[in-house]
Parts: C-alpha cells; structure tokens; sequence
C-alpha cells in the first residue's frame, strides 16, 4: 500500500512512524519536516498528504503535528478525505469501520512508540463495515464535500 505521510516537525514518533510503515511493508511518500526542502506548517503538509489520497496516488495517509488537531482539520478540507484523530487503538479501529476513515491523524506529543503500533495495527486491522446507516452517512458526507446536502 502506498501511504503519505506528514509531520510539521521532525520529532522521534514522526520518524518512528516512517520507519514502522516500511516494516510493514508499505511504500511511504513524505511531507513536511520529512522531506528536506518541503514546507513543514501543518496547514499545507498536511494539505500535500490529503491531496495525494484525493488524487488516487496514495492509498491512505498519516497527518502529524503537535496534538494532531491542525493536521486533521487541514486534511479534511480536501475532498475525499475523511481524516480522522486517534490517540488510541479503540477510536483508530472504529474510524476505519464505522467512518470509512483514509486519513489517519496523530498528536505528536501524546503518541508514543508502542501506542503508535497499537493505533497503526487497529488502523490497518480495520476495513469499512458493511452497515447500511454507516454507509450512508459516508455517502452524506461525500455529497457534503460537493457542496450538496440531503439523502
């Protein structure tokens, strides 16, 4: 899987996270602090990363920045992005099943090395549910990203 991966700062859980995705198998893209050279404000890194699972060219992306709270929001103003915050692995999974989530986003100062494998194994241990009511509400919040509201 290809993954984008964000950070505005290039802190121990940031490269952490890089280093664990590759473990794993997946082929990672960076941004920000990440990417020597990138703009690293959380606004426009995070934007670069949304934009990639927008566009198709990435599967999935990882947004950091200090609490994760900017890197979402920022994320989520790209259509097609469903990012959410998740500092622990209960919430990660639940935002894959119920919320179809494709962006992860992660607080730089709370997440630690072991809770950042137990988020990353829920995350990628998840896929969407079959539920007709979640469905549907990922379905109304497409049509919300094209300006329109309503079943």
């Amino acid at each position: 899987m290809r993954i984008s991966v964000s950070s505005d700062m290039d802190e121990p859980v940031a490269r952490s996270l890089v280093t664990e995705l590759r473990s794993r198998g997946h082929e990672v893209l960076t941004h920000g602090a990440l990417k020597p050279g990138d703009n690293t404000r959380w606004a426009f890194c995070s934007e670069a990363a949304a934009r990639e699972v927008a566009a198709g060219t990435s599967d999935q992306a990882v947004v950091c920045c200090w609490t994760g709270t900017g890197a979402s929001i920022a994320a989520n103003k790209v259509a097609g992005v469903r990012a959410a915050l998740c500092t622990d692995a209960y919430t990660a999974d639940g935002a894959r099943r119920w919320n179809d989530a494709n962006v992860l986003a992660l607080s730089l100062r709370l997440t630690s090395e072991p809770l950042l494998r137990e988020i990353l194994d829920a995350w990628f241990g998840a896929q969407a549910g079959g539920d007709a009511d979640d469905q549907e509400n990922v379905a109304h919040v497409g049509r919300l990203d094209l300006g329109r509201t309503g079943p």
